[in-house]
């Protein structure tokens, strides 16, 4: 048992590590040297854990993967209503705001280019786009579609993108809750087209028109009138 948890523990410690030195340097120039220089251990005991570098990113992003999966599996059960687009960016922000999830947007946000071609980075990718659909319900218009990615994206960067000094991880979800509420309460299904909706200056143009004609047909009119006394 006590062999289990040191090689646990160590696994953690080497993911913390990696962690830094990604964010800190970026994942390409961060080697597992490096990584194995800070934690003070040898390469080889390193090796034991990780083979690469990618695996140590994998590794991380495995468990928040696992919360996606349940958030998604539960919304997908649920009725596309706006209580039900409220409790999914909840949950979400919830699963963001556990562990080093904060730490591990930070890195995905600096490490776009380096993550592209990575598993876990198009794994993140897919739950992120199922998430989104599942946000936008009904509604399927461009707009709605915009919206639900915006909605989640405002969660978690509001990690990075919020510099205000002294503000607490609580208040911190709760500027990013009513950022994404705005976006998710504009979404829904089409209310249908009604004389009312229509512009003004369409309204206005075909009223104008016929004026038009008959301002045009009385100086016809007057004009006739006055040419034929003269003959």
């Amino acid at each position: 048992m006590r062999v289990r948890e040191s090689t646990s523990n160590t696994r953690e410690r080497i993911k913390t590590v990696a962690l830094e030195l990604f964010t800190e340097q970026g994942y390409e120039k961060t080697s597992l040297r490096e990584i194995a220089e800070r934690l003070d251990v040898t390469k080889a005991a390193l090796y034991y854990h990780f083979k690469s570098k990618d695996e140590i990113v994998n590794s991380f992003v495995e468990d928040r993967l696992d919360r996606l999966d349940d958030l998604v599996a539960w919304a997908e059960a649920q009725p596309a209503t706006l209580t039900t687009r409220r409790a999914i960016i909840g949950r979400y922000a919830d699963t963001m705001c556990a562990g080093q999830y904060p730490s591990v947007m930070r890195f995905f946000e600096q490490n776009q280019t380096a993550l592209r071609s990575l598993a876990a980075g198009q794994r993140m990718r897919e739950r992120m786009f199922q998430l989104a659909n599942l946000l936008c319900g009904d509604d399927d218009s461009p707009e709605a579609q915009l919206r639900a990615a915006l909605a989640l994206f405002s969660v978690h960067s509001s990690w990075f993108g919020v510099r205000a000094p002294g503000l607490t991880d609580q208040e911190r979800r709760e500027v990013a809750l009513k950022v994404a509420d705005e976006l998710i309460a504009a979404i829904g299904p089409p209310r249908p087209t009604t004389p009312a909706d229509r512009p003004p200056a369409q309204v206005g143009s075909e009223s104008r028109s016929p004026r038009r004609s008959t301002l045009a047909t009385g100086d016809q009119s007057n004009s006739g009138a006055r040419v034929n006394p003269r003959r």
